[in-house]
Formats: C-alpha cells, structure tokens, sequence
C-alpha cells in the first residue's frame, strides 16, 4: 500500500504574470531551468542525516509538479502543460497538471497552490473566498474531491 493521490489541475491564469514568476512556474512544472531565486516556494526542507549521524534539515529545492511520462500507481500519463490559449477571452494562460504527490509534499505543493489561487482568473471563484483549482483522489478510490483554496489555505481532503 502506498499514500499517493492523484492531483489535477484546470486553471486559466491572468494576464498579470511577471517574467520571473512565469520561468519559476515553468520550473515547478518540468518545463524550464531552475531560476537563480525562487519566490513562489522559497523553501524545500528535506532531513538528511548530519556528519555524525544526527538529524539536520537542508534546502533541496526540486520543482513541485514537474512529473512527465508513465504513471506509478495512478494508472496513464502524468504532465503538466502551460500555454497561451488562442482565444485570450479564456485567460492569458492555460494551466493542465496531472501528478502523483504524497501527503509528505503537502505543505510545499500547497504553498504554490495558493499562490495559483491568487493568479487564477475570475471564472475560478465561485464563492467568496474560495478558488476552484482542479480535483485530487487517494490513488485507490475511483471519487475525485474538489481541490480548492479557501481564505488562503488548500482544502486538503
């Protein structure tokens, strides 16, 4: 048994994105080179194992959704793909994420999650202080929950 969902993200971005956040989002999601600073998530804490054996926390940063190609326990394809649609009337940006993440990564995929949240066109917020990001599924069920940022915190199932 293994503790992976299944996340899915569908979300049109607006327009107001600088250069610097879009190559640090393209990063996140496989698609371009680690910037020199990194804003969105800042901090990657890994434990590892000190020169005498003791717990010490590093930074490791590694992009968040970045997984591309064959699928370990949810079945079919992982990506993530991030473009300008045709029609800009949709958003300046199209954002489609298919991964496989682990609750030990929670709190750095959350913190770029409301950060999309903050970035998401207009359509995606359908209550007051809730923005509708996509779907997310333990590995092993066949329901998908809603995936939404509410005042400012991923609502987790």
């Amino acid at each position: 048994m293994a503790d992976v969902f299944e996340l899915n993200i569908v979300l049109n971005l607006r327009e107001s994105l600088s250069d610097e956040e879009l190559a640090e989002l393209r990063w996140h999601l496989g698609l371009g080179p680690q910037p020199e600073i990194l804003r969105i998530v800042a901090e990657f804490p890994v434990v590892v194992a000190d020169d005498a054996g003791e717990p010490a926390v590093e930074d490791y940063p590694a992009p968040l959704l970045g997984q591309h190609g064959d699928a370990w326990k949810v079945n079919g394809a992982l990506t993530s793909v991030l473009l300008r649609p045709e029609d800009p009337t949709n958003g300046a940006w199209a954002l489609t994420v298919r991964q496989e993440i682990h609750p030990d990564q929670f709190d750095g995929i959350a913190e770029l999650l409301t950060w999309l949240s903050i970035k998401a066109d207009d359509r995606h917020r359908r209550e007051a202080g809730t923005v509708h990001l996509g779907w997310i599924r333990f590995y092993e069920s066949d329901r998908f929950e809603p995936l939404v940022v509410r005042d400012g915190e991923v609502a987790w199932p």
